[in-house]
């Protein structure tokens, strides 16, 4: 199929909530270069690149219970030959350029796919600059927050669908990758795949019937999609749950207990440097903050630490508890959102993370974790950030004479510029006549009344102003009439909204990639992949760090 399209570009400074820490990383990253390693750059990552020390050992082992899971995620019992030959480079000294997810329903939010497509772009620029590199996907199956993966929404053709999987209560707190769908996923399944359309909907479909299964977990379900979505690119999925990887991150676990109380002076300390530069913290660091979490009875509790003991929920420990558990059973313990990234960054040769705007804020505040436990820190890039037209959504837009920064300010404005254009053609045109004619009109006091008294221009001109303003009224009230014989602006209105800003979000942190991926077919993989400049350099297209606008 022909998937080419057109694209604009947006600065998130105009995207509603991005923070200025985040907007100041990408514009003008000397004002938060000291909250960070590495520029956001290719030149960042290689330099980034050349400070990666893994133990061999470590690597070596790491790549073996890598090759396993991936078994797991593939569509037959062994792997695909491109995986395969990128743990081959893992284990040879490549570096990984890594990113990660919440294991959500059917893939989660669009910007999953669009990290995913992230870490295949840089991995093959940083490769073509001389530097092996390897695209390295981390499920985020230790996360216990169920409400937040438990549901995704399609654009149908009948609007937003809702998919939930209910949630019980003996699934409350458990870790994403020890929680089985259960047999209320195949209904939900079917559901979402009925919806789908396009040259590439069974596909999808299939998919989605094979990696969401009643004994699959989240965890094991998102694995197995992702790797069917980005089959045949190489993409390593690392599953951290592993005991195996618990016990060969063991050291980082016990670090983080030993040295509780430093690590948390320094995260205070940071968070009151980064307010008073005017930015924020994005995780919150309390006296009782320790940066794990601990398995009790089944359930993910964070570990709080008081007057020389720990606690969780409801369990005391002691300390000689919880060094015990580091040594002997490190799999009861995670990592919190602050050493998370340290603890991967011991697992792998990462030369980069890339992340979204959230994640690159709280990286602000891991770096002080990493310079104490691991004495690097990698290059952080942003993920690429896509908003997808569809055609007969950039219909209504022309029609309408609309552009995406309407839609980001609110139903209420969309609402009044579709007014003003929804009128019979007649009428429109005598509207737009009458207009001018006013204008005109209007425009013709200007000089005589300047010859007499220049004092009463600024009255005439918002005599002007308001008559033109009322007239524009006027004309927003005969298309609300129109409206309301028809309901055609009640239709296109949600039409414009379940798309591009659905849930008041931006669409890709609400709606599902799937239905996209459904209707354009493989290929616009590799279209998303050629809008994903890997980082500002010389080379890169003027949008690198912007927000994409894609009109498909």
């Amino acid at each position: 199929m022909d998937t080419s399209m057109d694209s604009q570009c947006l600065s998130f400074r105009e995207i509603p909530h991005t923070t200025k820490l985040f907007t100041s990383f990408l514009e003008d990253f000397s004002q938060v270069s000291r909250f960070y390693a590495h520029p956001p750059t290719t030149e960042g990552v290689l330099n980034s690149a050349r400070e990666v020390r893994l133990d061999p050992a470590t690597r070596r082992s790491v790549v073996e219970v890598l090759r396993q899971q991936n078994v797991r995620f593939a569509r037959s019992r062994s792997l695909e030959q491109e995986t395969a030959r990128n743990l081959d480079r893992l284990a040879a000294g490549a570096v990984a350029i890594v990113s990660g997810q919440q294991v959500g329903l059917f893939s989660g939010p669009a910007y999953s796919i669009y990290k995913a497509v992230s870490i295949l772009r840089v991995a093959e620029e940083i490769t073509r600059r001389g530097t092996d590199a390897v695209p390295v996907f981390w499920l985020a199956t230790e996360d216990h927050d169920l409400a937040e993966v438990n549901h995704t929404f399609f654009n149908t053709r009948s609007g937003l669908a809702r998919y939930d999987l209910p949630a019980t209560e003996a699934d409350s707190g458990r870790r994403m990758g020890e929680i089985a769908l259960g047999r209320e996923i195949e209904a939900l399944v079917d559901a979402a795949a009925k919806t789908l359309e396009g040259t590439n909907a069974e596909a999808v479909a299939h998919a989605l019937r094979e990696s969401y299964t009643p004994d699959a977990t989240y965890g094991l379900a998102y694995g197995k999609l992702m790797a069917r979505i980005f089959a045949g690119r190489g993409i390593v999925f690392i599953d951290p749950l592993d005991p195996r990887l618990h016990r060969i991150a063991a050291p980082v676990f016990r670090r983080a207990i030993e040295e509780a109380g430093p690590l948390r002076e320094a995260l205070t300390a940071r968070a009151k440097e980064l307010e008073g530069a005017g930015l924020h913290a994005q995780v919150k660091v309390t006296a009782e903050t320790t940066l794990l979490f601990y398995n009790v009875d089944g359930r993910r509790q964070p570990l709080r630490s008081r007057d020389g003991k720990y606690f969780a929920g409801d369990a005391e420990i002691s300390a000689a508890e919880i060094l015990r558990a580091a040594d002997e059973h490190p799999e009861l313990l995670t990592p919190n959102v602050l050493l998370r990234p340290i603890v991967q960054d011991s697992l792998l040769p990462t030369a980069t993370y890339i992340g979204g705007p959230s994640e690159v804020a709280y990286m602000a505040q891991a770096q002080v974790v990493y310079q104490r436990i691991l004495g690097r820190m990698p290059a952080i890039l942003p993920r690429a950030s896509f908003t997808l037209v569809e055609p007969p959504v950039a219909r209504f837009l022309a029609k309408y004479d609309l552009q995406f920064r309407d839609i980001l300010q609110g139903a209420q404005h969309v609402r009044s510029a579709m007014e003003r254009k929804m009128l019979p053609e007649d009428l429109a045109r005598r509207f737009d006549a009458d207009e001018k004619t006013l204008r005109e009109m209007m425009h013709g006091y200007v000089a005589p009344v300047e010859k007499l008294d220049r004092t009463l221009l600024d009255p005439l001109k918002a005599l002007t102003e308001g008559m033109l303003f009322k007239f524009g009224k006027l004309k927003e009230s005969v298309g609300r009439a129109q409206n309301m014989r028809t309901g055609v602006l009640d239709s296109h209105e949600r039409i414009l909204f379940d798309s591009l800003y659905a849930n008041r979000e931006l669409q890709e942190r609400s709606l599902s990639a799937l239905p996209f991926l459904a209707a354009q077919g493989q290929e616009f993989i590799d279209k998303l992949a050629e809008f994903s400049a890997p980082a500002a350099t010389g080379e890169t297209p003027a949008c690198a760090h912007q927000h994409h606008l894609l009109f498909l």
